[in-house]
């Protein structure tokens, strides 16, 4: 069997997305170079091909992007989307201990490497 690293063999996806909160009144809304939050948002998708999970997260990004009233004043904004930023095929299984994402990263010393971990205590948002 050929491998293709562009296609999961159990049908799964996982996707990102990229909002950023506006005021649909701010005349520098569109300014390339002006500053705004953002949200990066991750989600699993079932399709046949790459391509086709790609489709899936626009929609679901797209979805998450609708105007509202915001705050005390009832100002007009929204979490305008932007884009995919990264489709991932699966791998293995969905399952307790599945691995869905990896990051290679450069050489680090050691207690670099060690300031990145988290204890269970550090973990609650």
């Amino acid at each position: 069997m050929t491998y293709d690293k562009n296609k999961s063999p159990v049908g799964w996806y996982l996707g990102s997305y990229l909002l950023r909160f506006i005021e649909l009144e701010d005349t520098n809304r569109n300014d390339p170079e002006a500053r705004f939050t953002s949200w990066e948002n991750t989600v699993l998708v079932q399709a046949k091909t790459i391509e086709a999970a790609y489709t899936k997260i626009e929609k679901i990004g797209k979805l998450s992007s609708r105007p509202y009233k915001g705050g005390p004043d009832g100002v007009p904004v929204q979490w305008e989307y932007l884009g995919v930023t990264e489709v991932l095929p699966i791998y293995e299984d969905i399952a307790d201990g599945a691995e869905i994402a990896w990051t290679e990263r450069a050489p680090r010393k050691l207690r670099k490497l060690k300031q990145w971990i988290k204890l269970k205590s550090e973990i609650r948002q």
